[in-house]
């Protein structure tokens, strides 16, 4: 009776996979395989299959003896056989191997030879490997071929080991940040991200009475504009104080850095000699007077010695120096900086550090920092500046490692650029040691460009997750193609066909190259496309002229609350 029951299952095993076969492998390599499906008349594959089987983007199983390794299609084909009949043809990506439980491990340790069935890789089989893969809670989208299988993320991969999130204008950028950080905020409501907006798409603002809100929950978000958060002169680094005062073309330029040098470190002894805080260094972050500063330039421009007689090695060697400094203290639109009215001294920093990483009144997951506002010019300086402070918060913090934090850099193509401009240079050496050392402090990074090929490739190399959306350029395509993990040849063909909102992941954060269509995020972001067609075809709006160019003048764009 057992036998007959043995040979039962065996017999019942044997019919299950013989109706599952589509294929063999005529063609073996080390990076992809090469199939000849099976005629229709030949397939036992259901007719519902029939219309999609080889698919670009597919699964399929080689089976072997007891391997079964998961493929991807790559290409798909037809060619004439010896007796002038079309075979169906596909090429095959390796991805991994399927265990025994039925798990997934990346990679293929024993490869099969030409011959080995192909076989459908059945809905059930997927939904167990990406179910199974990363964090249940942390759901970021569905696969666009099996629209019930949720797409879930490793979070300590993607958020410990740098991620990037890249795609055109238009792809669905915003959109992708904001679903996965709303995700991320379900799932991990004690998050500490850094948010930085370029183009006021995150936060609560007020454009003329009408009222935008963070699409971020309002009890795990806090927003601020730079004025309000305030990164004062003094927390500069002393190179990043050269770079916004000094022109290194002066011919000058090296005996302002030296006098500089010496002066900062008076200036910061004296004024924080009430702190006893022992040694101090010209990149110390404790506060001096800029009043100061300038006293000491000045004088030291006009030095003289004989009743004026002689004139020092000094004189008139600060010219330059002197009119960048009155130039920024004169222009309101650099008084977050030039002039703060809150970070007054060296005691206010651990309350700026606090409202940055999310620990200020209230508490807040999430810190969005509104950078619209800053000036161009700036911008670099800025966002070089709460870069070093991201990674110096967890560097000298003891518990760094139970206090991870994210910093998301949106636009990183306008401050972290591949080539070495010298306005940018302190913006990238920044992110770049975020990018090297960061992880060991328990400080992630996250780059989020519409130009790829424009950002720096130290940065986007030592990322280890990546989410594609659309991407139409040559260059932009072969540039993220040759930094990314996993870069299966047919997956990144399809870069240019996604739909908008559509995305292909690859790295450690999902268990195989896939491509997922994003969920929605609720609510949006700020950042809609306008609708050109109907907002012409109704009546005129009328725009109060007088309001705008009131706004230019005082250099306010809008107000935004910050929470």
């Amino acid at each position: 009776m057992l036998e007959e029951a043995g040979a039962g299952e065996q017999q019942a095993t044997g019919e299950s996979a013989k109706r599952s076969r589509v294929g063999l492998l005529i063609d073996v390599t080390g990076d992809h395989f090469t199939a000849r499906l099976d005629s229709t008349k030949d397939s036992d594959a259901p007719a519902s299959h029939e219309h999609s089987i080889g698919q670009v983007g597919s699964y399929f199983l080689v089976k072997e003896s007891d391997a079964n390794i998961l493929v991807m299609v790559e290409r798909s084909y037809r060619i004439a056989d010896k007796q002038g009949r079309a075979a169906h043809m596909v090429h095959l990506t390796p991805l991994g191997e399927i265990t025994g439980s039925g798990g997934f491990s990346r990679g293929v340790s024993r490869y099969p030879i030409s011959g080995a069935e192909l076989h459908r890789m059945e809905e059930d089989g997927l939904k167990a490997i990406f179910s199974g893969y990363g964090d249940k809670d942390f759901k970021v989208g569905n696969l666009t071929s099996f629209e019930s299988i949720g797409v879930h993320l490793d979070a300590s991969a993607f958020f410990g080991r740098h991620a990037a999130i890249l795609g055109q204008s238009g792809a669905g950028k915003s959109w992708t940040v904001t679903s996965l950080m709303q995700a991320a905020l379900r799932s991990m409501p004690s998050a500490h991200i850094i948010l930085l907006d370029m183009h006021g798409e995150y936060g609560d603002k007020d454009v003329d009475g009408v009222i935008a809100h963070s699409p971020f929950p309002a009890d795990k978000v806090r927003c601020f504009r730079a004025d309000q958060l305030e990164f004062p002169y003094w927390l500069l680094a002393f190179s990043e104080l050269c770079e916004l005062v000094i022109n290194a073309g002066d011919e000058n330029a090296s005996i302002q850095m030296s006098f500089l040098r010496s002066t900062l470190i008076r200036l910061r002894e004296e004024a924080n000699e009430h702190l006893d805080l022992g040694h101090i260094t010209v990149d110390s972050p404790l506060y001096y007077s800029m009043d100061d500063l300038i006293t000491a330039v000045k004088t030291a421009n006009r030095e003289t010695s004989d009743f004026g007689k002689k004139k020092s090695a000094l004189y008139g060697k600060f010219d330059q120096v002197l009119v960048r400094l009155n130039s920024l203290l004169n222009d309101n639109r650099y008084d977050f900086l030039m002039r703060p009215k809150v970070r007054t001294s060296t005691e206010s920093l651990p309350g700026l550090m606090q409202d940055l990483v999310g620990l200020g009144n209230p508490r807040a997951s999430i810190s969005v920092l509104d950078l619209s506002s800053v000036p161009f010019d700036v911008v670099p300086l800025v966002a070089a500046q709460i870069g070093r402070l991201t990674y110096e918060f967890n560097f000298w913090n003891p518990r760094c490692r139970e206090f991870p934090l994210f910093l998301i850099c949106e636009e990183a193509h306008e401050y972290i650029p591949r080539e070495d401009i010298p306005r940018f240079r302190e913006a990238r050496r920044s992110m770049e040691r975020i990018s090297k050392n960061g992880r060991k402090y328990g400080v992630g990074l996250c780059v989020v460009s519409q130009r790829p090929h424009d950002v720096s490739e130290t940065v986007l190399a030592q990322c280890s997750s990546y989410i594609c959306l659309r991407i139409s350029n040559p260059d932009d395509q072969e540039y993220v193609r040759s930094m990314v993990p996993d870069a299966a040849r047919g997956t990144f063909a399809a870069l240019t066909s996604l739909s908008k909102g559509e995305a292909v992941a690859l790295g450690e954060a999902v268990p195989m190259p896939v491509r997922f269509r994003v969920d929605m995020p609720d609510p949006p972001p700020n950042s809609t496309d306008i609708d050109y067609s109907q907002k012409w075809r109704n009546e005129d709006m009328t725009v109060d002229v007088a309001n705008l160019v009131n706004n230019w003048h005082k250099q306010e764009r809008y107000f935004s609350s910050s929470r």
